[in-house]
């Protein structure tokens, strides 16, 4: 017998192992490495977005309740050998994104300010490292208890500098993922520091360079990449010692498949949490604007990675990183079936297509004068009985909307 199969649906059967869709993962709430049919739900389920779908017959539990758990060991597994000798455990959310939501809100306003004035362009460049700790710390205490308050409200805020805008974004990513992880306090607070300060040695770099509105020249791109460099530079002579943030910035634009700069690395060669935040640093530019690119969608911008996975970017941290914060994250716009307009405020990170949302234009594409929230998991269909769910993200600004404008 063929290991792989190509199988319609109509023939699936309880205990199969689905390797491969006829279709993007991404485009399914499907779990992205692979899954067991545990029950005739599940086959139901793959109907609703697969004509067929292949099976591996050399992967095979060997009891039914293993069947249940033997993808999500193997992937804890994997993820659990990026970090030998560290003890990681599960986060659960402590309240709903908007019992968070004044809390995060505080917590980014204090974070906000600090990034504003400490990356300063200045000649001598020395930071303020106890501000910086005690400034994240709200933070990383918010995204530990319900990281869609933080997600939806980095989106929101738009501080006046890239450069700024960009600090504060990567470290709330990075917190994000290693709470994803499950890594201890100690750790999310290495990665929001590193998120942080991984760039700053762009504050050296030529500012006609940083804002040019085109791509780089042959060579214009290795004084770019001196800000790396840089950075270690600024960082150590602010007194950061601690070796995982310094690594960070070191080797944050270093790829797996060794076609990163300055030193090539590849694979296992680059420090884990370099790779985190090499994942956040590209994630949040593809979903900013810049001077010389417009902005990606949360969506095509998870596309990019989860493209980029295993060439790029580790696959097992894209794979934690989309769990994380969806395939709509808070913050993102989108369009529902039913024609009308809203924005994610809440990613149920075990079905990442069906988030609670605002909705901001009715079916006309007309202001509403009183926003609501949906609950795409409990509404699944519209009041004239068709099915409620996204079509797809649409652009910041798309019909004249201001996000940072909407107020909860």
């Amino acid at each position: 017998m063929l290991k792989t199969e190509k199988v319609a649906i109509p023939h699936l059967k309880v205990g199969m192992f689905v390797s491969a869709l006829d279709r993007p993962w991404l485009e399914t709430p499907f779990l992205i490495q692979g899954f067991f049919i545990q029950t005739a739900d599940d086959i139901a389920s793959l109907g609703q977005y697969c004509e067929y779908v292949y099976v591996d017959h050399s992967v095979r539990p060997r009891s039914e309740g293993q069947a249940r758990t033997l993808m999500v060991k193997s992937q804890a597994e994997a993820v659990a050998a990026l970090f030998p000798g560290k003890s990681l455990h599960g986060y659960s959310d402590s309240g709903g994104w908007h019992v968070e939501l004044p809390r995060a809100k505080a917590a980014l306003d204090t974070l906000a300010d600090t990034v504003k004035s400490l990356l300063e362009f200045r000649e001598k460049v020395v930071l303020d490292l106890p501000r910086i700790k005690k400034a994240v710390e709200p933070m990383i205490e918010s995204v530990s208890r319900n990281p869609d308050a933080c997600l939806w409200l980095g989106r929101m805020r738009k501080l006046d500098n890239y450069t700024y805008q960009h600090s504060l974004g990567c470290a709330i990513w990075c917190v994000a993922l290693g709470r994803q992880l499950g890594l201890p306090k100690s750790d999310l607070r290495s990665l929001a520091v590193g998120g942080l300060l991984f760039d700053a040695g762009k504050l050296k770099i030529d500012r006609s360079l940083l804002l040019a509105p085109r791509a780089l020249t042959e060579a214009e791109r290795p004084l770019m990449q001196k800000h790396v460099q840089e950075s270690v530079k600024i960082m150590r002579k602010s007194g950061v010692i601690n070796q995982d943030v310094l690594e960070m910035a070191a080797y944050h634009h270093e790829r797996v498949d060794g076609e990163g700069y300055p030193f090539k690395l590849a694979g296992n060669s680059i420090p884990v949490f370099a790779r985190i935040a090499a994942i956040a640093d590209c994630y949040d530019a593809l979903i900013s604007q810049r001077p010389y690119a417009q902005a990606k969608t949360p969506a095509e911008a998870i596309k990019v990675l989860y493209d980029e996975k295993g060439k790029a970017f580790q696959p097992e941290l894209v794979e934690e990183f989309i769990q994380a914060v969806g395939i709509y994250p808070a913050g993102s716009l989108v369009e529902l079936s039913s024609g009308e307009v809203a924005v994610v405020v809440a990613e149920y990170r075990s079905r990442r297509l069906r988030p609670q949302v605002i909705v901001v234009l009715d079916e006309n594409k007309e202001a509403l004068i009183e926003l609501k929230i949906l609950d795409l998991m409990q509404q699944t269909h519209t009041a004239d009985g068709k099915p409620l769910e996204i079509l797809g993200s649409l652009e910041a600004g798309a019909f004249g909307i201001d996000l940072s404008s909407i107020e909860l």
